[in-house]
């Protein structure tokens, strides 16, 4: 199936480059009318006359996103409708969090949240008029996980994704689907943070096919889901919380105690000593009037704090001091909104002399289904939570700096992480507030200045409107204090940047769960065919490898790990070589078929024995150990099949009996799976006549199964003796370490280590697959010429590579020459000199005095070449 999108049209903001562009041409190159919108109108103009010349149609729309009805109107003036939104419209103002200017803030949230707003709520009755509509929103990894430097873009970021979340919920009746992505990809907001050679891999023309996919009527219709997407890796990401702790909701509930009807039949907690206080701390609890803050502040000042009660309520502030004070505590009341933060931070200053704590609470609701949601319904929503979150910890900031000291607690919602039904204004708020938290606890923990976000539900004055007075009576705001004030505390030294749901006297963290994901060729063209087919894989989260990024750089592994991802070998043209006979062209056209390997932890173990480890080297041979693990020589193991059962009867006058194993050379391009399914890619790379002989390398390719992603690249070099003559090519290309002669310096070795292998090591290494009887049994032996069984190269070449691990640290590939043979129960000696990254390294029988492996190399992970086993 080849989808197509005509007849359909597509408004892509933000398109005068980057993403936008590859979008722009994507859609048009399959039939879509285009509106591409951007602020630059000749870059606009260039991608209109670019679709223009390919038989497409496209027209320009110069408006900002905050004017969503002119975007949207110049669709429906061309083109009569709209059927597709991408909301890709973007800038950055980076800066570190105390240098951020309100300025700086306030023009990211515009373009991102405010244009995503106004663009799609022009869309949206045509949507639901003509029950379909697409819409793509674009967060960030930085929305995720929050940045440091990128307090205001995280936050816009991560708002996008509740909105996502509450369109879908909204949409679902009319086929308005909602989704979101988390893109990587180079633009020109992305040149100015990651360095050229990323870039070249982060192809816009990466992230579009996914997006086409999901717009599709006949695609995926994954609405209201999370997408990281970039460099041919794709994967979907969700929520995922912990089992979390239930407390006794009595007097004992306090924060130094570390659903209801649980609850309410355990034993008192118990409490920590000395016990949580805050004397001589001073709290600012922003929306105290009434409910959530109400309880925080009556505990603070129980618990010795000097607490701040802001509050639009004149009435309601007051009435609260009094209680603080008649409880034994001081306070006073700050009347004014949120927004005015640095009002209540010199309040707060000028009363107690400092600041210690903030909890951000404030807010509103403004609840309305999104067809009747006013443009005022979503601004006050986001000035009163999201901008008086960010006015408040903006003011405090240099305080906490300054005495290196501070807390902060923001408040999220249920609604924030889900979504909801009428709240996409107060969803995508209180989302926002997350990614702003999360960076203010990178920026912060080098000042001990600790941010952490609550979802509470709690019984208040907003919630009374849509719970039941059961339910309020039940799930009382002081069942959610507690835990605020130990997140507040001095006892809380570590957590930060953390997401925590707060009901009844259960708490649990939230934190993100992505899929394995699956990684897509990166030197090749990705469609979105490619990605429909893998959308089983893309989506798994059953299959034991969801990760658990936290960072953005944690994010970008997998992403990363990708660019080294190169396909199929069978539909490459990279083995041609006009130097070739005729035979050996022939012979490189007909590619095997993938083989699978599949493996458990026993079979790693049974290799490690095999290349010498012992029962003191618990990391190799127990699997219950914590660092358990395959060694790096593993990887020739599920080659091993694979590359011997290559036919070489295209060789004239080959015989098998005349086959000598020459050179073998290992890339580890990821970290070793200690179980899993392999498949095994293997191709003719190089072809040589020596004359007499012919040299014959293959190149395999060994790849996760499930994501694609490459484990292993394998180069054997065979000797046929007798099979040359042939014409064509008679010197190899130089392959970088593959081919490289490591000639040892001419100085004594920086290392020796020496090793005698059991007289049953040819036995015990036969069990990884070598099955040739030349290696136990002593009558084929004899037929070799040998006076008994000898050990298969790739075992003591396995020797070799633990020797150097041990004491070089990791290496990212070996390269060996074959140059003799070893005999089970002979003691090798692997001689090696340190050059820089490389350790070159020689292997000998002391015995004989015999060279068998040479022209022997490692490129080491760390320079500094210290071992850490």
């Amino acid at each position: 199936m080849t989808l197509s999108f005509k007849d359909k049209t597509v408004v892509v903001t933000g398109a005068g480059g980057g993403l936008g562009k590859a979008y722009s041409l994507l859609f048009a190159s399959r039939g879509a009318n285009v509106v591409v919108n951007d602020f630059n109108k000749d870059a606009a103009q260039k991608i209109v006359d670019e679709i223009k010349q390919g038989g497409g149609n496209a027209i320009v729309n110069t408006s900002s996103v905050t004017e969503g009805e002119k975007v949207i109107q110049s669709a429906v003036s061309a083109f009569g409708t709209v059927h597709i939104l991408i909301n890709n419209a973007g800038i950055l103002r980076d800066k570190s969090f105390v240098a951020m200017t309100d300025q700086d803030w306030d023009a990211v949230v515009a373009v991102h949240l405010k244009g995503a707003f106004s663009c799609t709520k022009a869309a949206w009755p045509i949507f639901r008029k003509q029950k379909f509509g697409r819409i793509i929103n674009t967060a960030s990894a930085a929305g995720l996980y929050g940045n440091f430097g990128q307090a205001n873009y995280s936050a816009a970021k991560m708002g996008l994704v509740s909105f996502t979340k509450s369109l879908a919920r909204e949409g679902i009746k009319y086929n308005i689907s909602s989704v979101v992505i988390a893109p990587v990809a180079a633009s020109p907001m992305t040149a100015t943070i990651m360095p050229p050679e990323m870039l070249e891999k982060m192809k816009p023309e990466f992230v579009a096919p996914f997006v086409a996919a999901v717009c599709h009527p006949e695609g995926p219709n994954p609405s209201g889901r999370v997408f990281e997407v970039g460099a041919g890796f794709v994967a979907e990401i969700r929520w995922e919380r912990s089992k979390g702790r239930i407390w006794k909701t009595d007097p004992s509930f306090t924060p130094s105690a570390p659903t209801l009807e649980i609850a309410a039949t355990l034993p008192s907690n118990p409490q920590s000593s000395p016990a949580v206080r805050f004397d001589g701390k001073t709290v600012i609890i922003t929306g105290a009037g009434a409910g959530l803050g109400r309880a925080y502040a009556i505990m603070y000042g129980k618990l010795g704090a000097n607490v701040v009660v802001n509050d639009v309520s004149d009435k309601g502030a007051n009435a609260v001091v009094d209680e603080v004070k008649a409880a034994g505590g001081k306070a006073i009341a700050v009347v004014c909104s949120a927004e005015e933060g640095e009002k209540i931070v010199k309040a707060a200053c000028d009363a107690f002399g400092t600041v210690h704590v903030l909890i951000a609470n404030a807010g509103i609701l403004r609840d309305r289904s999104f067809t009747s949601m006013s443009e005022k319904e979503w601004d006050d929503v986001i000035a009163v939570h999201l901008r008086g979150t960010y006015k408040c910890a903006k003011a405090v900031w240099p305080v906490f700096r300054k005495q290196k000291y501070g807390r902060i607690v923001t408040t999220c919602s249920g609604v924030g992480i889900y979504g909801n039904f009428g709240q996409v204004n107060y969803s995508t708020a209180k989302a926002a507030i997350m990614g702003l938290t999360k960076t203010l606890g990178f920026e912060g923990r080098k000042y001990n200045i600790l941010a952490n976000v609550i979802a509470p539900s709690a019984g208040t004055a907003m919630t009374m409107t849509i719970w039941t007075q059961d339910m309020v009576d039940a799930y009382k705001p002081d069942f959610v204090a507690p835990v605020v004030g130990y997140l507040t505390s001095e006892d809380n030294t570590e957590t930060s940047g953390q997401l925590f749901e707060i009901s009844g006297g259960w708490a649990a963290q939230t934190r993100w769960q992505r899929a394995y994901g699956y990684g897509f060729p990166s030197n090749r063209a990705l469609t979105p065919e490619d990605v429909i087919a893998k959308w089983d894989v893309i989506t798994n989260f059953d299959d034991g490898k969801a990760t658990h990024p936290t960072t953005p750089s944690e994010s970008l592994e997998q992403i990363v790990a990708n660019f080294e991802n190169t396909g199929s070998l069978l539909d490459s043209a990279i083995f041609e070589d006009s130097e070739d006979s005729q035979l050996v062209k022939d012979a490189k056209k007909n590619a095997p078929e993938d083989s699978d390997f599949t493996y458990t932890e026993r079979d790693v173990t049974l290799y490690n024995l095999g290349v010498g480890a012992t029962s003191k080297d618990l990391q190799w041979t127990y699997e219950g150990d914590d660092n358990f693990s395959a060694l790096p020589t593993f990887g020739v193991i599920p080659q091993f099949m694979a590359s011997a059962g290559v036919s070489m009867d295209w060789a004239p006058n080959y015989h098998p009996a005349k086959l000598l194993h020459g050179e073998q050379y290992l890339s580890i391009k990821a970290p070793i799976p200690t179980e899993g399914t392999l498949v095994n890619e293997t191709r003719l790379l190089e072809v040589l006549d020596k004359g007499k002989a012919a040299s014959v390398t293959l190149l395999v390719n060994t790849k996760d199964k499930a994501s694609g992603k490459l484990i292993f690249e394998n180069q054997v070099t065979v000797v046929l003796r007798g099979a040359g003559g042939f014409g064509g090519k008679k010197k190899g290309n130089d392959r970088g370490p593959a081919t490289a002669a490591n000639k040892p310096p001419n100085r004594a070795p920086d290392a020796v280590v020496e090793e005698q292998t059991s007289e049953s090591q040819a036995a015990l290494y036969r069990l990884s697959g070598d099955y040739n009887p030349l290696h136990i049994n002593p009558d084929f032996a004899a037929m070799g010429g040998f006076d008994k069984p000898i050990l298969h190269g790739l075992c003591f070449m396995g020797f070799a590579g633990r020797h150097v691990l041990k004491t070089f640290g990791e290496y990212k590939d070996i390269k060996v020459r074959f140059a003799g043979s070893v005999y089970p129960g002979e003691t090798l000696i692997t001689e090696m000199w340190k050059e820089g990254k490389k350790v070159i390294f020689t292997t000998k029988v002391k015995e004989r005095g015999t060279t068998v492996l040479a022209a022997a190399a490692v490129t080491l992970v760390d320079e500094s070449g210290k071992a850490k086993l």
